[in-house]
Parts: C-alpha cells; structure tokens; sequence
C-alpha cells in the first residue's frame, strides 16, 4: 500500500543502504531494492518466520541481508553493530503473510484465536480472551481499539468463555453492540481483533521503542517513514516526527534562546498521505492508510 508514494519520498539512490522494518512479503522492499542497484544494501527485518521465507525466495538486485526479530531489536543489533543507513522505513499492522485464516488475525475467516506475528512467543489472542479479568479486558478493548462498546463487549466474552475460534469471537462482539451500531463503519467485531492484537503483539511498545533507534541509525540526510493503519500508530508516528522538527524548547518571555537546541528534522509530509482512488478501487484495505516522512538534518 503507498508504495509509489514511500518510493518518492524515499528517494533510493544507487549505493545507499536501506532498512525495512516490516519485510512482511516484501512489496515495498522489492521496489526500494530496484533502486539501490547492486552496490545498495537492503536489511530487511519482520519476526515472522514466513518473511524470512520470502526474502529467501525473492532475487534482490542489490545486496540484502534479514534479521529475524522484532523491529525494535533488529535495529538495535544494527546500531550495535555500527551500521549506518541512508533510509528506514516501517509499514505496520498486518501483511499480506498474515491474513491466511489459521493465523487467527481475521474476523471474517474462522480460525485460531492466535494473532502472533510471532508463532514461537507463548501469549496468544485465546488467553486474553479466556483468562484476562472482565476490567481489564475492557481497558485493553477502550485503549487498543478505541472501542465504544468496550465494557459491554468484555462483559459478553467472559460470559462467554471459553472461546478458541475467531468465528466465536466475532459473534460474540456483535451481539454485544446495540443494533443501530452493528452498521456502518465496518465490521463490528474490527476494533475488537485490532485491540486483541496490538496486546498479543506489543505494538505500541515495539513502535515507540523503535522510532528513535530508527532515527540514530540514519545518516545525515537520511530519511525516515511510516505507514500507520489507526490513529494510535499514526499519532505516535506523528509525534515523534514533530519532536524532532523542533527547535528552540525555551520560555517565549525570553529574549534569546539559552536551551540551543536545533531541529533534527525536517518533516517531508505536512499532512499524512493517504492512497488514492486507483488504489483504494484496488485495495480498500488502504483506506486506513497514512505515510508520514521526515528527513534528519546537519549533523543530528
């Protein structure tokens, strides 16, 4: 999703180095990699051990190199390592590796409650679901998905328990939620899945751990982006950019700046970019979709 629109303000050019956070089956990376030509070096880094597959399978044009992990690990065994890059890019939420039904990420196909990116980590959808005391899931409902009905909708599932399938589930959320509010805005039980897997997987933690890793390991002049698919990512995404387009942090009733501080970015994106008809008539899947791009400056 967005690939024209990250490849141009990415702008690869022959020989740099690129590091995509999110390999995932490796759309935006086959396009970067094209770029980078056969001195160019591309890291590619996703958790999932089908990505790793699918970088094996792919015949980059330039030298490439995967790190199974997650990202915010990934790049600190980067920046361990000394390595500097001219781009780095993340686009979050699920791939297209992810959407197979036994992953259990989908509330339209019947599967597993599972949800991890990662299949070897021990916590899964299921548990949270069948163990996670009532309150506490309608905390995780409200601040994961932005769910409305959330106290309803966890008061349904422990009443509920135990649920395996996602099928389940999803039935279980819609009865939860008052008629008028099962249409419109999508399916009923989205924010429901959306929330269990930001939990499951720890995004928001991986997000904001990873964005100033990402950041140290660019060169000056190298640029940074993110394709975000809620507004929890997106906001997160955006702060962290305007933080560091900052310059002077000091008191406006002082005459002079005595704090020094310099922006270290310089934001390519004034507003989030989204997809356009072509693709949304495509993929409406892209319709959540925001890129957000910054490019780090002097010698930050």
């Amino acid at each position: 999703m967005l690939l024209e629109e990250l490849v141009d303000l990415l702008n690869p050019r022959p020989g740099q180095v690129a590091v995509d956070c999110t390999f995932g089956f490796g759309g935006h990376a086959a396009e970067v990699a094209a770029r980078l030509g056969p001195t160019g070096l591309l890291v590619g880094i996703d958790r999932d051990p089908l990505a790793e597959r699918r970088f094996g399978e792919l015949n980059l044009p330039c030298r490439g190199r995967f790190l199974r992990a997650p990202f915010s690990a990934g790049l600190a065994q980067l920046l361990e390592e000394g390595l500097e890059a001219d781009l780095v890019y993340f686009d979050l939420g699920l791939s297209s590796l992810q959407l197979e039904a036994e992953r259990g990420f989908s509330y339209t196909q019947d599967g597993p409650l599972d949800m991890r990116m990662d299949p070897s980590q021990p916590l899964t959808a299921a548990e949270i679901v069948n163990t996670y005391p009532q309150r506490e899931l309608a905390d995780l409902l409200r601040r994961f998905g932005e769910e409305r009905y959330a106290s309803r909708i966890a008061q349904a599932i422990v009443t509920s328990r135990p649920l395996h399938r996602t099928g389940e589930l999803a039935s279980v959320v819609a009865a939860a939620i008052p008629a008028p509010a099962r249409f419109g805005g999508g399916h009923p039980a989205k924010r429901t899945f959306q929330a269990l897997r930001i939990a499951v997987n720890r995004e928001l933690e991986e997000l904001e751990r990873a964005l100033p890793l990402a950041w140290r390991l660019l060169r000056p002049g190298g640029r940074a982006a993110a394709i975000s698919f809620h507004s929890l990512e997106d906001r997160a995404v955006k702060r962290f950019f305007a933080g560091l387009a900052k310059g002077c942090t000091c008191p406006p009733e002082l005459p002079v700046c005595i704090c020094g501080r310099k922006p270290e970015a310089r934001i390519l994106t004034k507003r989030a970019v989204v997809a356009g008809s072509a693709e949304l008539e495509r993929n409406p899947r892209a319709a959540s979709a925001k890129l957000r791009a910054a490019e780090k400056v002097g010698g930050a």
